[in-house]
């Protein structure tokens, strides 16, 4: 603090009041930028259940024309199949710095003709506004073109999912990249392979 500001706030008669503000102020963003680093947050998602697909009737009777008299024959239900969960692709939660890594399993899992990433069992370094991206490039590159937004991390540890949306081309990304919007920092990420 210069010398010239210290005699204003000694003369000024809300002195204690401008240094109570200023003191809230500052406490208030350190911790707002400081307590994710001790912060942790749990989730544990389950993996959705498989989805039965009924197919249509493989000798399905043919339209009848009023007054006629139906297809003697029944017709015979397909089977019905289970469909999901299966990995596409998976990798592991890569080391940025002491301040930013993960650890843990991400997996891209198809579930019927939806598509999920899958955090499992992981443990992310916590930070402000975390989003996760899956992107078109590799080792933690995040550009905004080239990525596809998930959402916000739902926690720091544990097991959960993130829908893909339906019209994504999933065959397109290659990582997933978890990053701070606020600092424009990689927090961590995983190939997909």
């Amino acid at each position: 603090m210069t010398a010239a500001l210290r005699r204003s706030l000694q003369s000024h008669p809300y002195r204690s009041a401008i240094i109570g503000v200023l003191a809230v102020v500052g406490a208030a963003a350190g911790w707002y930028l400081g307590s994710p680093l001790f912060l942790k947050t749990y989730a544990n998602e389950e993996l959705p259940a498989a989805v039965t697909v009924v197919s249509a009737p493989a000798n399905a009777p043919a339209r009848v024309a009023p007054g006629a008299l139906p297809a003697t024959t029944a017709p015979v239900a397909a089977p019905a199949v289970a469909a999901g969960p299966k990995d596409v692709a998976r990798g592991e939660l890569g080391f940025v710095d002491q301040l930013h890594n993960g650890t843990g399993a991400v997996r891209l899992v198809q579930v019927g003709t939806s598509f999920l990433v899958r955090f499992d069992s992981v443990s992310i370094s916590n930070a402000p506004d975390i989003r996760i991206y899956l992107s078109k490039d590799t080792g933690g590159r995040y550009v905004e073109a080239n990525s596809l937004y998930l959402g916000a991390l739902k926690a720091t540890n544990g097991s959960f999912n993130y829908e893909v949306p339906s019209t994504a081309d999933v065959a397109q990304y290659k990582s997933v990249v978890v990053w701070c919007r606020n600092f424009s920092t990689l927090i961590t990420w995983a190939d997909l392979h």
